[in-house]
């Protein structure tokens, strides 16, 4: 089994010099907690980060000022994410399952990376959503409309999928439309099975959104000590 970790965004939104995926987050960069999800939950997983190539000296420095050692494959990411996963799928073997995720996702927990793989090997590929909460409208020109929110869901990370069959996906022409691996996927006629994701899996895109991860995972340390007290 493998994980692609998406890390060659620029990070415009945080309005930082450092990159989002870099920023640290409870003492050590977002992309260290990404990766150290999945390497906990899954045993003997392989390792990719996509990263921009003037990021690449950037993040070994980073691992060498926390002594990161996790093993892990580094390539080069594309001018989208289509073609980051596009250039980390080359390393991938043809058999197996792969996890696409987003570096700045660091609060994916255990249960959500172990049942999406676990749906993936039963249907082919496996996205995880969580239900709409807020009303939605959707606009049209100068118009617009209520949508049923109770047929809406939320998309998250990790997406899974057959190594062979995803390959054969991204093997098409890129598209504007391709925001997501489930897009490229779904394009290639292949069906999409939704997995449960979790609420607390909130994507990092701005100050606030690190503001809350810290307090997220602060509060779920504690609830980890007391547990082990």
């Amino acid at each position: 089994m493998w994980v692609i970790i998406v890390a060659a965004g620029v990070g415009s939104r945080m309005k930082t010099d450092m990159p989002k995926q870099f920023i640290e987050l409870c003492g050590k960069p977002v992309l260290m907690h990404s990766i150290m999800a999945f390497v906990d939950a899954i045993e003997n997983l392989k390792v990719a980060v996509a990263l921009c190539p003037s990021h690449i000296d950037i993040w070994l420095k980073l691992c060498k000022k926390h002594d990161f050692t996790q093993p892990h494959k580094i390539v080069e990411g594309g001018s989208t994410r289509f073609h980051s996963v596009k250039n980390a799928l080359t390393l991938l073997p043809e058999d197996g399952f792969v996890a696409i995720h987003d570096a700045v996702r660091p609060l994916v927990n255990r249960h959500t990376i172990i049942n999406c793989f676990d749906d993936a090997t039963k249907h082919g590929c496996a996205v995880p959503v969580i239900p709409a909460v807020d009303s939605v409208r959707q606009i049209a020109g100068q118009s617009n409309r209520m949508l049923d929110r109770s047929e809406l869901r939320l998309v998250q990370t990790p997406q899974i999928f057959k190594i062979d069959l995803l390959k054969k996906a991204y093997r098409q022409e890129y598209q504007t439309s391709f925001t997501d691996c489930a897009s490229v996927f779904e394009s290639a006629g292949n069906k999409i099975h939704l997995s449960t994701g979790n609420i607390d899996n909130i994507k990092i895109t701005t100050s606030r959104d690190l503001a809350v991860a810290e307090a997220l995972l602060r509060m779920s340390q504690a609830s980890l000590t007391d547990l082990n007290s």
